[in-house]
This record gives C-alpha cells, sequence and structure tokens, in this order.
C-alpha cells in the first residue's frame, strides 16, 4: 500500500503533479467572486495531495474535476486534461505513497491470516 524507494518517490511526483494540474485548472476559471471560494478549496485539496492527506479522495476529486474540464473546457487543449484524468485516476487506484501523511496516520499494516480448523460433515 506504501511503497518505497523508486516507487514512493514516483508517487510523489505523480501527487505532485496533479496537484499542480488541479490548481492551474482552478486558477484558469478566477475571474468572480464565487470563483474565489471554488479556488481556496483547490488549494487546500492541492496542499493536501501534495503533502499526502487522503490521497485517494482527494485524486477522484481532482479526476471528477479535470472530466468537467474536459467537457466544459476549451477544445483545442483536451490532450491536457485527457492525461490529468488519466494521472488523478492512476493516482486514485495506486495510493499515496511512503512519503505521505496517509503512511504515517495510517502505517503499515498486514493482515495475516491463519488457517482455520477444518470442520467435518456428518
Amino acid at each position: 500500500m506504501f511503497p518505497q524507494g523508486g516507487p514512493g518517490v514516483a508517487l510523489l511526483l505523480l501527487r505532485i503533479s496533479v496537484a499542480a494540474i488541479l490548481l492551474s485548472n482552478a486558477a484558469s476559471y478566477l475571474n468572480g467572486s464565487s470563483i474565489r471560494l471554488l479556488f481556496a478549496v483547490a488549494v487546500l485539496a492541492s496542499v493536501s495531495l501534495c503533502i499526502g492527506f487522503l490521497t485517494p479522495y482527494l485524486s477522484v476529486i481532482a479526476c471528477a474535476a479535470a472530466v468537467a474540464n474536459l467537457l466544459l473546457g476549451p477544445g483545442p487543449s483536451n490532450l491536457i486534461y485527457i492525461a490529468s484524468v488519466i494521472d488523478a485516476a492512476a493516482l486514485a487506484l495506486l495510493g499515496p505513497g511512503a512519503y505521505s501523511l496517509d503512511a504515517r496516520l495510517f502505517g503499515r499494516r498486514v493482515t495475516v491470516m491463519t488457517p482455520g480448523k477444518k470442520t467435518e460433515r456428518p
């Protein structure tokens, strides 16, 4: 769940990339007062993604925002929105990695299943 070493660093870079894309997409719509609250939420989500707090949930939110930008945004730059959907979906499925707040909060837990007693049927 929380890989270390090279895969952990790769997940850190993926978290930073998804956070940067989420923030830049939110900044492109910054022009009204009601949008400023949405931008503040995007900043909070981006910072949380960078430090690795609630990564799977925030990745799903970032993926939904990228899909909304893909459907509602301008046509010529759709490739960046498709890439951001793929990145956010991959991050949601892979998890935060060892270098995250989630790894510190939830730790490395391993569930060991012991074989149960066999019952004979009459």
